[in-house]
């Protein structure tokens, strides 16, 4: 599978984020080309700040793997990770962040650019456009 193909997954979360009135950011990682986990924000659903997607795809990560460091992995997200997340997937060493959508207000290019660890490649805009629709329609409805 490529790239896109793993972003269609991660879309497909992020959906069901939507359906449960949750910002849509939806994320897979992918561990030698298999999902091993699957996520989506449930900061709502949860009452928890920190429930973002790629929080919660990297901890259900770590418990199939087994161990904390994710060196191995891509994680996909349909949205750029914001500081924490980056934190986040800084200390979890993750291979790859591969992410759609650029989030210009509250990314982490913008406030931490140097917040990976320095061994994370990071792919950027992979099905960026439909990334972005899903969010502006979100909040279009929400006004």
């Amino acid at each position: 599978m490529t790239d896109n193909d793993y972003m269609k997954q991660a879309l497909a979360e992020a959906r069901k984020a939507a359906e449960r009135g949750e910002v849509p950011v939806g994320a897979v990682v992918v561990c030698r080309d298999r999902i091993i986990a699957r996520a989506h924000n449930l900061t709502e659903t949860l009452t928890d700040v920190t429930a973002h997607a790629e929080m919660q795809a990297i901890t259900s990560a770590a418990s199939m793997l087994g161990g904390k460091y994710l060196n191995e992995c891509t994680l996909y997200v349909t949205v750029e990770p914001c500081v924490m997340c980056a934190g986040a997937i800084a200390w979890a060493q993750m291979g790859r962040l591969v992410f759609g959508a650029d989030d210009e207000k509250r990314g982490y290019q913008r406030y931490a650019p140097q917040a990976l660890h320095p061994k994370t490649v990071v792919v950027r805009g992979v099905l960026a456009d439909e990334c972005a629709r899903l969010m502006k329609e979100f909040f279009a409805a929400k006004r």
